[in-house]
C-alpha cells in the first residue's frame, strides 16, 4: 500500500495519540498508586509509633533501658514492626530487633529530627544494620509539653516493591492489551473514513479517462452521501456535455473532410489550430503532424504565408489568387477571413484553399481556343478578301490571272469550310459526351478496314505501306462511323508526317479488360513536351510544317472526343527522329485472336 495514501496519513496519528494517551495514563496509575500505597504504610506505620507513646509518659520509664528495650521487643513482635525508642539526645534506649547497646546514635537521622522538632518525621532508606530497604515514621513523646523521646516504627519496603512489580507487570500487560485493540479500532476507523475516499479518487480517476458511466455508492455518514450525489452528477453532467462536444467535433470534422476546398486555421501566433485533409492534400502535409506547428515550419509556400501574416496584421478579410507548386503547378483562390471566439475577441486566421488550376487551364484553353479560331479563319478570308480585291481592280480582265485567283479562292473556301465542318462536328461530339451516342455491335475489322482504306490513296501516293492486325471475330459495341472517323484522322496523320516508303502500323488487342487499338509511324517523332496538349483544339507542333501539310488542326481533338464518347481514352507515346505511337483503349468484352491482315 502506497505509504501517501490517506489511510496512512490517518492512522499513524491516531495510533500514536493513542500510545502517548495510553502510556500518560499508565504512568500516572503506577505512580499514583505507588504514592498511594507509600501513604497507607506511613499512615500505618505513624498509627503504630503512636500506639507505643502511652508506655513511656513517666519521664523515668523512657531511661530505664531495660524496661523500654523490653516493651519494644514485646510490641515489635506483636505488630511484626521494627520499634525503636530514641532520647532527646539520639540515644537508643530500646528496639525490637537490635540490642541498644551496640546502635549507634540516631540524632543525624532525618525522621529523628522531624520528631524532635515536634513533628511527624517520614524516611525511606537502606538500612546497614537489616542490610534492606526500611520506611521510618518517627514521632516525638511528650509529657505535657516536654519531649522526653523519639516513638520510631519502621517496616521494610521489599516486600512492597516486589508487589508493586507484579501490579506493574499487569498494568503493562493491560496497557499493551489496550493498545493492540485501540490499533485495530483506529485502523478499522481509519479505513471506514478513508475507503469512501479511495473510491471518490478511483471515480475521478475514472472520470479523468473518460468514463463517466461509473458511479459512487450512496452510502456513509451523511456528507459523503451528499460528496457521492453530487460526484455522480458531475459524472452525468460531464458525459452529456462531451458527448455534446464530441457530436459536435465529429460534424466539423465530417464537414471539413467532406469539403473539396481546404480550410487550414491558425492563431496569432501564426501556430495551426486545425487543417482539413483536403488543406493538408493540397499543400503536401501530414496533418496530424502538422497540427499545433506553426506555419514556417510546416508551409513552404511564401506568397501564402504573406498572405496569412497580412490578414493577421491587419485583421481584415482578404483575398488572392495564388500558384503552389505541389505535385505539379497549382493554382489556388485564397480567401482569408478572421478567426474570433464566442465574445467576438480576435483569435487568429482562417483560409479557406480553392483550387482553381482546372478553372485556369480550361481558362487558357479558351483563350488559346479563341486565338486560334480567329488566326485559322483569317488566313483564309484574308486571302480571298485579297484576291477579290485583285479581281476588282482589274486581274478579273485577264483570263489567266482571273483563273489562277479564282482557284485560289476556291482553295481556300474549302478550306473555310472544312474548318468549320470539322468545328461543327466537334460540337456534335461535345454533346455526345453528355448524353448518349447510338451504338451497335459491330466486327471491329470492318471498322478498321473501312479507315484503311479511305487513307489508301494517300499512303499510295507516299508509298508508305500501311498494315493491320486484328483478330476478324471480335465484336464490340461501337458508332461505326464515329469510331472509323477517329481512326481515319490517326492514320492520316501518321501518314502526314511519315517519311517516304516508311509503314504505318495499325494493330487491336485485348490487354486485362479494355481493347487497345494502336496507330504506329515511323515520322518525325514529337517532343515530350508536347504531348499533354497535342489533343487540343488548333494545337500544332509546328504550325509552318502542318499548314504546309494540310488539315484544320482538329483532327486530334476529334478523335479525343469521339474515344470519350465511348467511354474510353486516348493517348501518345513518340520518341523524337523514332516515330510516334497513338493507342486509343475502350472497353472489351470478348477474347482476341491475331490473325494478321495485309492492306
Amino acid at each position: 500500500m502506497n505509504r501517501k495514501s490517506l489511510i496512512w496519513q490517518i492512522f499513524p496519528p491516531y495510533l500514536l495519540v493513542i500510545l502517548l494517551a495510553i502510556t500518560a495514563v499508565t504512568w500516572v496509575i503506577v505512580h499514583s498508586m505507588k504514592d498511594f500505597y507509600l501513604r497507607q504504610t506511613a499512615m500505618e506505620l505513624e498509627a503504630r509509633a503512636i500506639l507505643v507513646r502511652p508506655e513511656f509518659n513517666d519521664p523515668a520509664k523512657i531511661v530505664d533501658a531495660l524496661y523500654v528495650d523490653s516493651i519494644c521487643k514485646t510490641l515489635g513482635k506483636a505488630s511484626a514492626t521494627r520499634l525503636t525508642i530514641i532520647l532527646p539526645s539520639g540515644l537508643v534506649t530500646g528496639d525490637s530487633d537490635e540490642d541498644p547497646s551496640k546502635m549507634e546514635n540516631h540524632a543525624h537521622r532525618p525522621e529523628i529530627q522531624e520528631a524532635l522538632a515536634g513533628r511527624t518525621g517520614v524516611a525511606t532508606r537502606y538500612s546497614h544494620t537489616l542490610f534492606e530497604t526500611m520506611m521510618y515514621v518517627a514521632v516525638p513523646i511528650k509529657v505535657g509539653d516536654n519531649l522526653i523521646g523519639v516513638s520510631r516504627a519502621a517496616i521494610p519496603i521489599t516486600a512492597l516493591d516486589k508487589a508493586f512489580r507484579t501490579i506493574y507487570a499487569r498494568i503493562i500487560l493491560g496497557a499493551f492489551i489496550t493498545a493492540l485493540l485501540a490499533a485495530f479500532i483506529s485502523l478499522f476507523i481509519s479505513r471506514r473514513i478513508s475507503r469512501p475516499l479511495i473510491r471518490m479518487k478511483e471515480a475521478a480517476a475514472s472520470f479523468t479517462r473518460g468514463d463517466f458511466a461509473h458511479r459512487l455508492p450512496v452510502d456513509g455518514a451523511d456528507e459523503v452521501k451528499r460528496l457521492a450525489l453530487a460526484m455522480n452528477e458531475m459524472a452525468a453532467q460531464l458525459d452529456d456535455k462531451v458527448r455534446t462536444i464530441v457530436g459536435q467535433r465529429n460534424e466539423l470534422e465530417a464537414v471539413l473532410s467532406s469539403m473539396v476546398e481546404g480550410v487550414l486555421a491558425c492563431d496569432s501566433t501564426e501556430r495551426i489550430i486545425n487543417l482539413n485533409e483536403a488543406a493538408a492534400q493540397l499543400l503536401g502535409l501530414n496533418r496530424d503532424q502538422t497540427i499545433g506547428r506553426y506555419l514556417q515550419e510546416a508551409v513552404r509556400n511564401a506568397p501564402l504565408l504573406r498572405f496569412i501574416s497580412s490578414i493577421l496584421k491587419s485583421e481584415s478579410t482578404q483575398e488572392e489568387q495564388i500558384t503552389i507548386q505541389h505535385n505539379g503547378t497549382h493554382v489556388f483562390h485564397v480567401y482569408g477571413t478572421l478567426l474570433k471566439g464566442e465574445a467576438g475577441q480576435f483569435l487568429g486566421a482562417l483560409v479557406v484553399l480553392h483550387d482553381i488550376t482546372r478553372l485556369s487551364q480550361l481558362e487558357t484553353v479558351r483563350r488559346d481556343f479563341v486565338a486560334n479560331v480567329s488566326h485559322e479563319l483569317r488566313t483564309p478570308i484574308t486571302s480571298i478578301k485579297g484576291f477579290v480585291e485583285t479581281l476588282r481592280d482589274g486581274a478579273i480582265h485577264d483570263p489567266d490571272d482571273a483563273e489562277r485567283f479564282l482557284g485560289i479562292i476556291a482553295r481556300q473556301t474549302d478550306r473555310l469550310n472544312s474548318i468549320i465542318e470539322d468545328l461543327l462536328m466537334l460540337s456534335e461530339i461535345e454533346q455526345a459526351d453528355r448524353g448518349t451516342i447510338g451504338m451497335e455491335l459491330t466486327p471491329l475489322i470492318d471498322v478498321l478496314n473501312n479507315a484503311v482504306a479511305t487513307c489508301e490513296p494517300k499512303a499510295r501516293a507516299k508509298e508508305i505501306g500501311v498494315k493491320l492486325t486484328c483478330d476478324e471475330k471480335i465484336s464490340i459495341p461501337l458508332n461505326a462511323p464515329l469510331f472509323e472517323q477517329a481512326i481515319i484522322n490517326l492514320i492520316d496523320n501518321a501518314i502526314k508526317y511519315s517519311d517516304t516508303k516508311s509503314a504505318v502500323e495499325i494493330t487491336a488487342q485485348k490487354q486485362a479488360d479494355q481493347m487497345v487499338v494502336t496507330v504506329s509511324d515511323q515520322g518525325c517523332g514529337i517532343e515530350k513536351m508536347h504531348l499533354s496538349r497535342l489533343f487540343e483544339r488548333f494545337y500544332r507542333v509546328d504550325r509552318a510544317r502542318s499548314r504546309e501539310l494540310g488539315g484544320t488542326g482538329l483532327g486530334l481533338s476529334i478523335v479525343r472526343h469521339i474515344v470519350l464518347a465511348h467511354g474510353g481514352d486516348v493517348g501518345v507515346e513518340s520518341t523524337p527522329g523514332k516515330g510516334s505511337r497513338f493507342f486509343i483503349r475502350i472497353p472489351a468484352s470478348r477474347l482476341i485472336t491475331n490473325n494478321p491482315v495485309d492492306s
